[in-house]
């Protein structure tokens, strides 16, 4: 692997351009969370696919599909952010969470499995948790069933899993995410399985655009709140988000709030998850080829403002 170029700031976010052997490019990311430093909660943000077939029309990682990563480049991902701020592997971090979360579905990757299996072979990280972000695709009903067994066998209750549905609409749902995906009632199915009690709760995130509908009846027709709780984020300020208009202006709005009120007298534990707005200008929350973006040198006000470093380092 060798790492073409990164952008961002050490103390908030980084951003990785890699190139694998095979000639194709990914992305990756660490982070931490101010005020918390780097000791107290670490998270790292890698690719599972070469682009992603998905296409949603808020997220520029939509771009040609190239294939899956294979099990030792999901590693190469892990290990070059690992030996860089722990060369002995011991990761020695009260929270570290991987999220397989930036460019790709996980979910069309097996191999991503792999991974979780073999994490604890490969480093001493006491306090690590994975982090599983899903559309849940229609079709990927055996990486499911072999997740299940993996979470119940090594990770217990250090495991997070998360359903990205963004909207209570089946119509705009649909608009939004372009393929065909479980519906309510299987993600509620596969989630009282999946869930253990005392354990962690399965996220249903909502990137909330300002005309995005959020129904509190309709989530508890189908999502236990003793199971399921909410996640609100605004949706980044991405090309294809600005392109279809989709802005998160309002959601801290009178209506948002007394939305937020409404779902918590549901009984759902609710997170508002803003994050720094520094990371839009990183572009480290927003699922973007940075590497498409300099060769086609347009430049919004509003993201992708660092500078990218060329490094062109190889890694092994």
């Amino acid at each position: 692997m060798k790492i073409l170029a990164k952008t961002g700031n050490d103390n908030i976010a980084t951003v990785y351009i890699a190139e694998m052997a095979n000639g194709k490019r990914i992305e990756f990311v660490e982070s931490i969370q101010p005020p918390l430093p780097r000791e107290k909660k670490w998270v790292l943000i890698i690719s599972s696919l070469f682009g992603c077939p998905v296409k949603c029309i808020f997220c520029d990682a939509g771009g040609k599909y190239q294939g899956k990563l294979s099990k030792e480049e999901l590693f190469q991902q892990i290990d070059f952010l690992v030996k860089t701020r722990y060369p002995d592997r011991n990761i020695n971090c009260e929270k570290f969470k991987i999220q397989f979360a930036r460019v790709g579905e996980p979910a069309f990757n097996m191999n991503v499995l792999d991974v979780l299996s073999e994490f604890h072979q490969r480093y001493h990280a006491p306090g690590f948790m994975p982090s599983i972000s899903t559309i849940a695709p229609v079709g990927t009903e055996k990486f499911f069933e072999n997740l299940f067994l993996i979470k119940k066998e090594i990770y217990k209750e250090k495991f997070q899993l998360q359903f990205s549905i963004h909207t209570t609409d089946q119509d705009y749902r649909d608009k939004l995410i372009p393929v065909k995906k479980w519906d309510f009632s299987t993600i509620s199915e596969y989630g009282r399985n999946f869930h253990e009690k005392g354990h962690r709760k399965i996220t249903l995130n909502f990137a909330l655009a300002d005309d995005s509908p959020l129904d509190p009846d309709v989530l508890l027709k189908y999502f236990n709140p003793n199971i399921f709780l909410i996640k609100i984020t605004p949706v980044n300020p991405t090309y294809n988000a600005l392109k279809h208009a989709l802005i998160s202006e309002k959601l801290l709005s009178n209506n948002r709030k007394n939305l937020i009120c409404a779902l918590k007298e549901a009984g759902y534990e609710v997170i508002l998850s803003i994050g720094e707005l520094e990371e839009n200008s990183i572009g480290s929350n927003c699922g973007q080829y940075l590497e498409n973006f300099e060769q086609e040198k347009q430049k919004l006000i509003t993201s992708y403002n660092y500078k990218i470093e060329n490094l062109n380092l190889q890694f092994k």
